[in-house]
């Protein structure tokens, strides 16, 4: 898992607050950093589907050869909870959840912006702790995972991260979003389209 040819799929989104959806990417990166496919797909903002967009995107990648998938943050698109067991369950694949900074929680926020509260509360504790990983760069950063061990975890998120604290297939995936939502093309009604049928 740790070998040049190992493909991790990063995945990231970018949003405007007041829109009504967001952009997702996911970027197939190897191990010796060369990309070789992308995914798209959109969210809801503020909604509760970024699970299933994010397995649309996985779906529509309809790559065998992904060993890992990389998720920047499981909390998107304004207050959107991913379900990391039901992407992990459904995929097969093991999964890092990476965020950067230490929070005080969400609970408050939840329930002061959203009628239906209790579910992305409860949704929020199924989540679990965050554990701190330091990188080799000497900058920490906060990760979830499942079906890899610590170890393996941050061997893998040390070999793709050059500098700073994002990993690359994060750092591309993110800027592949902003991009996309910037550019003002109708992106985002294709999507649509393919995700209605």
């Amino acid at each position: 898992m740790i070998k040049r040819g190992v493909r991790v799929l990063g995945v990231a989104e970018s949003f405007v607050k007041g829109a009504e959806r967001s952009v997702i990417s996911g970027v197939v990166m190897r191990g010796d950093l060369q990309i070789d496919g992308f995914s798209f797909a959109t969210a809801t903002v503020g909604g509760m589907d970024a699970t299933r967009s994010i397995l649309k995107l996985y779906e529509n990648l309809n790559r065998k050869d992904v060993n890992v998938i990389m998720l920047n943050g499981c909390i998107i698109s304004w207050f959107n909870i991913v379900d990391l067991d039901a992407i992990h369950d459904a995929t097969s694949k093991p999964l890092i959840a990476v965020t950067y900074e230490e929070s005080e929680g969400l609970e408050k926020y939840l329930k002061q912006y959203f009628v239906d509260w209790e579910q992305r509360v409860e949704a929020y504790r199924r989540l679990g702790e965050r554990q701190k990983v330091e990188l080799h760069t000497g900058h920490q950063i906060l990760v979830r995972y499942l079906g890899i061990t610590a170890r393996r975890a941050r061997l893998l998120l040390n070999r793709f991260t050059l500098q700073g604290a994002i990993p690359e297939p994060l750092r591309v995936a993110r800027i592949l979003s902003r991009s996309i939502l910037r550019s003002g093309l109708v992106l985002e009604a294709r999507l649509n389209q393919k995700e209605e049928r």
